[in-house]
């Protein structure tokens, strides 16, 4: 019988800290210096371990999993090569603030700066793409170290911590001891707003002619989208979603007027532009969704900006009304004096959706249909509704990214999982792995470009070997779309190296990996197929769409450009 309070090995303690911290699935891939932890990962029954195929697969399928189910997402890597892979997924997390724990293996303490074989600088090459990094030298250290990651993680403005661990660390010995709270002096990060700031947003709001409440990710990182629900319901005034934000707010509300930004709806981007009081929340105002700063700035209007990151406010555009503090908090207290308000929005905010009618009647989205050939947004319409609009939608990046935002409503948070703030190719598989492993039995959509799917296919070997089985919804254009589609417009039609000539056949190799593999040409045959992969729970199917390969996302915000200079098509150049 082992004795509970015997000294136990660096790598066993960090197999009992992650299961403290409720951990249920690893996702990684082993090397040498992390040997002696998959040693203790197999004598262990709390959580399993996720083989990957590439690091940077690891590190995305633990983000996603953290999207789609706000837990902290792990992931385990090796010293060298391994971290230097796994760099593109911190990087992809630490910009859109997902909280997340990454375990690498270093070379022993000795070794560190001797050019060891597979030795690199991990918290040198780290430090600009997490939030924070720790390099573990004393076993003793290790228990309240990975404690500090998990509370770093998920608290504040969340986001990736790396912990490196030396090799001779995991196979040293000390008493385990993992504290149930953590304090630190340096890291105290707020909740509560000011209720002084909210009194004033508060009269600010029922006062506004012209309102307009614009919200992020920030709003489905802080599980606040009940609160904004009431709150636009509460105000009858407009609201927009980001491309972080899809789903804080239901799509099917008359209130919510589509997406902002440069691929946004026409009606959000004017309503932007043009309102009189405009409420920021979990948002930070970056170029994609602004535009021109100082076109931006020409209209007067008053700002209230609630974040829970001081360094995101007046960062881009200057606020009237700063409030720094935790999403949900501040959202339960600006409720709370409203209920206890007896004043009521202002009457003129019936004039002002009228205007945004009139904005809406332009019909932004509509496309021009087709017998002959697949539109992509038909596509992406009818996945909505062959999956009843509940499906986890995992993107890769591109115009498949943009159709899928534009033509998939969300109704609820954490169904739309893509890479926002770093647009990273090559998320989508391992984002539905992700998606699936937190989520069992759910229903889960990827959709891609064969540009992205490319980048990280062998993902399909880890989808096979662990029975998940997404639905792969492949807008095959033959070209790098959204490459092209600036070629076209910006670069008079120079498509350098944009074209993909030499495409794999798609089906034979998903069947190769042991998967259903479908290709689909003509529209009619469009919801059929989804139909039929949708109806094959048990398999995973790449659906391989042959599309309009001239098609372009419109409307659209050219570089250098204002909100309301935006282009609804072609038409408009």
């Amino acid at each position: 019988m082992n004795d509970a309070s015997a000294p136990i090995t660096g790598a066993e303690i960090l197999v009992r800290c992650l299961a403290e911290e409720g951990v249920k699935h690893v996702f990684g891939y082993p090397g040498g210096a992390v040997l002696y932890i998959y040693d203790a990962i197999f004598k262990q029954d709390k959580f399993q371990h996720i083989l990957v195929r590439h690091e940077q697969a690891a590190v995305h399928a633990a983000d996603a999993y953290s999207r789609s189910s706000n837990e902290v997402g792990v992931a385990l890597v090796t010293s060298g090569p391994g971290v230097t892979n796994a760099v593109t997924g911190l990087s992809t997390a630490y910009m859109d603030s997902i909280p997340m724990v990454v375990i690498s293996g270093q070379v022993p303490t000795h070794a560190i700066g001797q050019d060891a074989f597979q030795e690199c600088d991990t918290v040198g090459i780290t430090r600009p793409v997490v939030k924070h990094n720790f390099l573990v030298k004393d076993v003793r250290d290790l228990a309240e170290t990975v404690k500090k990651a998990f509370y770093i993680a998920r608290t504040g403005r969340p986001g990736p911590v790396l912990v490196d661990i030396p090799k001779d660390v995991s196979m040293q010995k000390a008493n385990y001891a993992y504290p149930k709270e953590i304090e630190m002096r340096s890291y105290r990060p707020v909740d509560k707003g000011h209720a002084g700031q909210i009194r004033k947003a508060v009269q600010l709001l029922l006062s506004a002619e012209r309102p307009m409440i614009y919200t992020g990710g920030g709003v489905i990182l802080a599980n606040a989208s009940d609160e904004l629900n009431r709150l636009v319901d509460k105000l009858g005034f407009p609201v927009t979603n980001t491309l972080m934000g899809l789903g804080a707010y239901r799509a099917s509300s008359g209130h919510f007027v589509g997406m902002p930004g440069m691929h946004g709806t026409y009606e959000a981007n004017m309503a932007m532009q043009h309102c009189d009081v405009l409420i920021a929340i979990g948002a930070r105002f970056d170029d994609r969704v602004i535009g021109n700063p100082k076109h931006f700035a020409s209209n007067p209007r008053k700002i209230i900006h609630i974040d829970i990151d001081p360094s995101s406010i007046s960062k881009r555009v200057k606020v009237d009304i700063p409030i720094v503090g935790n999403v949900k908090d501040v959202l339960v207290e600006l409720l709370s004096q409203l209920d206890a308000s007896e004043a009521r929005p202002n009457p003129a905010v019936q004039d002002w959706w009228r205007q945004i009618g009139d904005w809406r009647g332009r019909e932004c989205l509509k496309y021009p249909t087709s017998d002959e050939v697949i539109k992509p947004q038909s596509v992406i319409e009818t996945l909505w509704q062959v999956t009843g609009g509940d499906a986890f939608v995992t993107s890769d990046v591109g115009q498949h990214q943009m159709w899928a935002a534009q033509y998939y409503p969300f109704n609820k948070p954490r169904r739309w999982i893509n890479s926002g703030g770093l647009g990273t190719m090559g998320v989508g598989l391992p984002y539905a792995m992700g998606v699936q492993m937190a989520n069992p039995g759910a229903t889960v959509a990827c959709v891609t470009g064969e540009g992205s799917i490319q980048m990280n296919i062998q993902e399909l070997a880890t989808c096979k070997q662990y029975h998940l089985t997404p639905k792969i919804i492949l807008l095959n254009n033959r070209f790098l779309g959204m490459v092209r589609q600036w070629q076209e417009l910006d670069y008079n039609s120079r498509y350098s190296e944009s074209y993909m000539d030499s495409l794999p056949d798609f089906e034979k190799l998903a069947e190769a990996y042991g998967h259903v593999g479908m290709r689909i040409e003509k529209p009619g045959d469009v919801e059929g197929s989804l139909r039929e992969a949708f109806a094959m729970k048990d398999r995973l199917v790449f659906m391989n769409f042959i599309t309009d390969r001239s098609e372009n996302v419109w409307p659209m915000v050219k570089t250098g450009k204002g909100l309301s200079e935006m282009l609804l098509g072609a038409e408009d150049l």
